[in-house]
């Protein structure tokens, strides 16, 4: 089966770090691109962060600029997002998804995992 499947949110408080983690089973990731989006209650869904397959390229939302970042771990086939500095409104359920190649390719996002709730709060 197919799957990605994101780990690692939880409660932090305002400043804290968490590392989230997109494990694929039933594929390599070695030739897809991966993406971090996030949705809060009542908000559209917006990309966070993403890395393409062969060059790594990468992308951040200025919102998470110089306080996350993606890094790929083939061997374990999983994309790891660190969030430092994390603010309350990070607050928002992070979920992964994958298309071939680079991350602004025409392919879709697909494969969309269930998503890794992240709540910054006091």
């Amino acid at each position: 089966q197919v799957q990605l499947v994101e780990d690692g949110g939880g409660l932090v408080r305002p400043g804290g770090s968490l590392r989230l983690s997109c494990e694929a089973s039933g594929f390599r990731l070695d030739n897809y691109a991966i993406g971090w989006f996030r949705q809060a209650p009542g908000k559209a869904r917006e990309g966070v962060s993403s890395i393409s397959a062969t060059d790594t390229s990468t992308y951040y939302a200025d919102s998470v600029k110089g306080r996350f970042t993606i890094i790929r771990d083939n061997g374990k086939n999983t994309v790891f997002l660190q969030m430092n500095d994390l603010k309350p409104e990070d607050t928002a359920l992070y979920s992964c998804a994958a298309k071939y190649g680079r991350f602004d390719s025409e392919y879709r996002w697909d494969n969309w995992g269930q998503g890794t709730q992240v709540t910054v709060s006091a």
